[in-house]
């Protein structure tokens, strides 16, 4: 189901808010992770098996320990198998340029309320528990 335009210029009101008060966090986000390398997963399958044998050996002479270390063994494969390879390169942005995505048109003009998206809702929160 599409948004409306007044729901599609609110999401956009509400990134440009988020970029310009909490650009740590946006940074931080969308920071680019390595993909994990064939090798990676590879070993990681291998020792991922290594555990699931484990786990059978541990049923199999009846002792729980030996299976629960399996179950670890098993863990540390899948986590090694998805775990980020080295970073791949991104383009980066010319000198000067914005890092954030460009959006069509101009800022809407704003009526006498003013501030940003997040202050409005701030004072309407701040109303309505000020009434209560």
């Amino acid at each position: 189901m599409p948004l409306s335009e007044q729901e599609q210029r609110l999401l956009e009101e509400m990134e440009r808010s988020l970029y310009q008060n909490d650009s740590d966090f946006v940074a931080r986000v969308t920071r680019r992770q390595g993909r994990p390398t064939y090798t990676a997963i590879t070993i990681g399958v291998l020792i991922g098996l290594v555990g699931v044998g484990v786990i059978v050996l541990g049923l199999v002479i009846k002792q729980p320990l030996i299976g629960v270390l399996g179950f670890v063994v098993m863990l540390a494969g899948v986590l090694f198998a998805l775990r980020p390879g080295g970073r791949t390169p991104t383009a980066r942005p010319a000198r000067g340029a914005s890092t954030r995505p460009a959006r069509g048109g101009a800022r809407p003009a704003r009526g006498s309320g003013g501030g940003s998206f997040i202050d409005r809702m701030n004072e309407r929160w701040d109303k309505r528990n000020q009434q209560d």
